[in-house]
C-alpha cells in the first residue's frame, strides 16, 4: 500500500463529498460507541482493569528484550521457529522463503494489520504466490482491490450494495441484497481456498512468553481454519505484543473485545503452541513466528514509547470526530485515526505524514476511551513539535507562531494587542455578532461564520475577578 498521508487534506475533502461513504460512516457512529458503553456499564471494575493493563504494559516495555527471548525459547522448545525481522523488507523476504520452502502456490491469510503494514500481499503476488484473505471484510476488499479503512472492521466504509455488487461480479451468481445469502456465498468460495492452501498466515493479538503460544481473536472462525488445515502456519506479529503469562493475556482479552466491538468476549480465541504433536487430530506440520520490528524499537525510551501499549482495539477511531467525518482511507496508510496519527509518522517518517498529527480537534475522547490509557493527544503534540523543529510546518503557521511569541514574551504589549483585537472583532461582527470574512482566517470563514467576541478579554476578566 502506497503512503499517501501527505494528501490528507485533499483526501478528506473528497471523503466529505462522498455520499456513499458518509452513509457507511453513519453506521459506525450509531454502532460501536454505544455497544462499548453498554458493555463497560456491565463491568464495574473496567477502569481498574485499565490501570492494571497500563501498568503491566509499561512493565513489559521496560523488559521487552527479556520477554521476547523467553517467548523464543518456549516456541523452539515446542517445536517451532522464531524469525527476527528488523525491517518490512526483512519480514517480506523471510515469509517468502518459508512459503517457497513448501513450494506454496496458494496462501490463506487470517486478518493481520502487520501484513498490511509490510505490504505482504502485493509482494507474494509479484512472486507467483496467491494470497487469499479469509476474514470476510478483508475478502470483500480483496475482491474490490481495495484496502482496509478500519483495523477491526476493515470494510466499514462500504455499504451492503457495494458488497452485493462485488460478489455478483466475482462470484458470477445472481445479485442479492440478503446478508445471509452473501455470507453463504463467501463461505462456499472460501472453503475451497482453505482446503487448497499450502501455507496459512495469521496475525497475533498477543504472544505469551510463559508458554510460547500465540493467540488470535476472531468472530468468524476463519483464523482457526487458516492455521490448522495447511501444512505450515506462519504467525506475523510486531514485537510489542508479547505478554508474560496466560493470566496476563486474559486481562487484555477482557478489555479488548469490550473496547473494540462492545462484546464481552470475541467468539473465537484460539491459542497456537507449535506444530502438530503425535496424537493431535489436526494442526500444521511446521510452525513459524515472524517478529517484526519496523521502527518499534526506536520508540522505546522515546517520547512515543507509550504508543507501544496499543492493543489495536480501534476504540480511539470509533470515537474520533475527525475519523467519523472522513473515514480511514483519508489517512493514506495502514493505520487510521488517532493511533495512526502517532504510529504512521514513526514508520514512514514525519516528513511524509506531517498532516496526520494535525488532523485532530484534541477533544481528548481518544485518550478517554483507550483501554490502556495511551495519552494520544500528548503524543500527537510531540509530533507537531518535531514537525515545527524540522521546518515542515507551512510558512504561514511558523511566522504566525513567531509573531504570537514576540508579543507573548511581552505581557503589557500582549494585553494591549488582545484588547485592541477584541474591540476590532466586535466592530467587524456588527449587530449580528458574526464575521463572514476575515483576513488570514479563510480556513474558518470559507465554510462558516466566525462568532465575534461578546465581552472582555480573558485577562481583563481574570483581573476583575481577582480584585
Amino acid at each position: 500500500m502506497d503512503v499517501r498521508s501527505s494528501e490528507f487534506k485533499h483526501s478528506a475533502h473528497i471523503a466529505l463529498q462522498d455520499a456513499n461513504l458518509q452513509q457507511a460512516l453513519g453506521n459506525l457512529k450509531a454502532g460501536f460507541p454505544g455497544k462499548r458503553a453498554a458493555a463497560i456499564a456491565r463491568l464495574p471494575e473496567f477502569d481498574q482493569l485499565r490501570d492494571q493493563a497500563r501498568d503491566l504494559k509499561n512493565h513489559i516495555l521496560e523488559h521487552l528484550d527479556l520477554y521476547l527471548e523467553e517467548f523464543e525459547r518456549k516456541v523452539v522448545a515446542n517445536g517451532g521457529s522464531v524469525h527476527w525481522c528488523r525491517t518490512a523488507e526483512d519480514a517480506r523476504r523471510t515469509i517468502l522463503e518459508l512459503c517457497q520452502a513448501q513450494n506454496a502456490k496458494t496462501v490463506t491469510k487470517g486478518k493481520s494489520m502487520v501484513s498490511e503494514e509490510i505490504g505482504l500481499n502485493d509482494y507474494l503476488e509479484a512472486r507467483g504466490i496467491t494470497p487469499v484473505e479469509t476474514d470476510l471484510g478483508e475478502y470483500i476488499l480483496q475482491l474490490r482491490q481495495d484496502h482496509p479503512s478500519h483495523i477491526v472492521a476493515p470494510a466499514i466504509h462500504l455499504t451492503l450494495n457495494d458488497v452485493s455488487e462485488a460478489f455478483h461480479e466475482h462470484h458470477q451468481r445472481p445479485k442479492s441484497d440478503d446478508p445471509a445469502v452473501l455470507m453463504r456465498e463467501a463461505r462456499e468460495m472460501l472453503r475451497q481456498k482453505f482446503v487448497a492452501a499450502d501455507v496459512g498466515i495469521t496475525g497475533a493479538n498477543f504472544l505469551i512468553a510463559e508458554t510460547g503460544s500465540t493467540i488470535i481473536c476472531t468472530n468468524e472462525g476463519n483464523g482457526d481454519l487458516t492455521q490448522t488445515l495447511p501444512k505450515t502456519h506462519i504467525v506475523v506479529s510486531s514485537i510489542e505484543k508479547v505478554v508474560p503469562t496466560l493470566e496476563d493475556m486474559t486481562l487484555f482479552l477482557r478489555l479488548l473485545a469490550r473496547s473494540a466491538t462492545g462484546q464481552e468476549f470475541t467468539v473465537y480465541n484460539t491459542l497456537s503452541s507449535g506444530p502438530r504433536r503425535p496424537g493431535d487430530q489436526d494442526g500444521p506440520e511446521h510452525f513459524h513466528v515472524v517478529l517484526v520490528d519496523n521502527g518499534r524499537s526506536e520508540m522505546l525510551g522515546s517520547d512515543f514509547q507509550e504508543m507501544l501499549r496499543c492493543i489495536r482495539c480501534s476504540a480511539c477511531m470509533n470515537h474520533c470526530p475527525v475519523y467519523g467525518a472522513v473515514g480511514g482511507h483519508s489517512y493514506g496508510w495502514v493505520y487510521p485515526g488517532p493511533m495512526g496519527s502517532v504510529l504512521t509518522p514513526q514508520m514512514v517518517g514525519i516528513e511524509n505524514a506531517a498532516l496526520l498529527p494535525n488532523a485532530s480537534t484534541f477533544c481528548g475522547k481518544c485518550e478517554e476511551v483507550c483501554p490502556v490509557r495511551i495519552p494520544l493527544p500528548k503524543l500527537m503534540r510531540h509530533w507537531r513539535e518535531r514537525e515545527f523543529e524540522r521546518h515542515l510546518t507551512p510558512g504561514a503557521a511558523r511566522y504566525g507562531l513567531g509573531f504570537w511569541a514576540f508579543f507573548a514574551r511581552r505581557p503589557a504589549l500582549y494585553r494591549l494587542l488582545a484588547a485592541s483585537g477584541n474591540r476590532l472583532l466586535r466592530l467587524l461582527g456588527g449587530k449580528r455578532g458574526r464575521i463572514s470574512r476575515l483576513p488570514l482566517a479563510g480556513g474558518w470563514t470559507d465554510y462558516r461564520e466566525m462568532p465575534a467576541p461578546s465581552g472582555k478579554t480573558f485577562m481583563q476578566q481574570w483581573q476583575e475577578r481577582n480584585r
